[in-house]
């Protein structure tokens, strides 16, 4: 049997045709599945229309976050609730198409065990969107070694991945990087984004920074390391400003003066802030581990869970 997570918050619109267009690609498959809706703390009817959704369909079943946790989150507790022998994840959105599930599916039973979506093109985005999404996976594919420029959440996979993916006790879990990192025998299946038909995106441009910002954290110490580049370059400058001080001296000629002080006070004093922001940022990522809180809470669920053999 197919599981397929869709994590869903605000989607109240959406939920309806999901279910339609996912069960009708995958009956008229003939594929066995079960569709694992995760209500993320959503403040609209989506919880509702999941309820709605698993009365009319026993294929149906959801979970509801006690508040947002985030897709991440969702995600996994998604994938823990799934009882099917591999899992999909899909956005409830229908960007990612649900077309492509049984070529996916059949990919899996000829021995695949990660099937990755891939875009094919990112959509209608901004230049500046695509601009930081191009640096952020380049900084992601050097972290994990693998490339990520097309990676996307719209993956199926064994359920031997599923579970080594769930055994990971870290907190902070990006899903697109950890199914890569794991590494298994994967395999690739293009798509083209679609456009949403109901709605808009929750993906706000201060939102997506943040989520980067956290990922990069997570997965890379690059930052930590241009620390040091930082130190490296401000010695360097140091020496060179040095020297002109001392040539000037044995010229006769006096170094500037209080101009020159200031500059250089600023300069070392916002590389040092900066400097510290970054430790600061890291340390925030021990704190959060060391907690050792739960990812996240479930409040309610409904729908008939099957027993997975």
């Amino acid at each position: 049997m197919l599981s397929v997570v869709v994590p869903a918050y605000n989607e109240t619109g959406a939920v309806g045709p999901a279910v339609q267009a996912i069960g009708k690609v995958l009956r008229d498959g003939g594929i066995p599945y079960e569709l694992v809706f995760v209500d993320d703390g959503s403040t609209d009817g989506t919880w509702e229309e999941i309820t709605k959704a698993a009365e009319q369909d026993p294929a149906v079943r959801g979970v509801s976050f006690s508040r947002n946790f985030g897709k991440e989150a969702a995600i996994f507790a998604g994938m823990e609730a799934a009882v099917g022998d591999c899992c999909a994840v899909m956005d409830c959105d229908l960007q990612h198409p649900p077309e492509k599930l049984p070529e996916m599916y059949g990919l899996w039973q000829q021995g695949w065990e990660v099937v990755n979506g891939v875009k094919a093109d990112r959509g209608r985005e901004s230049g500046f969107h695509g601009f930081a999404a191009k640096s952020f996976y380049r900084i992601m594919s050097k972290a994990v070694r693998i490339d990520m420029s097309r990676a996307s959440d719209f993956k199926l996979m064994d359920r031997r991945v599923v579970d080594t993916l769930l055994a990971l006790s870290e907190r902070r879990r990006f899903f697109r990087a950890l199914s890569a990192w794991v590494g298994f025998r994967a395999t690739e299946v293009e798509f083209n984004v679609a456009e949403r038909t109901v709605g808009s995106t929750h993906w706000p441009m201060v939102s997506l920074f943040r989520y980067a910002v956290s990922n990069i954290a997570s997965y890379s110490s690059a930052p930590m390391q241009f620390v040091t580049v930082l130190g490296v370059l401000m010695l360097l400058l140091s020496i060179a400003l040095g020297v002109q001080t001392l040539v000037n001296w044995a010229w006769g000629k006096a170094a500037d003066g209080f101009t020159t002080v200031i500059i250089l006070v600023l300069l070392i004093g916002s590389i040092l802030m900066i400097s510290l922001g970054i430790i600061g940022y890291y340390i925030a990522q021990i704190f959060i581990e060391v907690k050792g809180r739960p990812r996240y809470l479930v409040s309610r669920i409904c729908g008939q869970k099957e027993k997975r053999v």
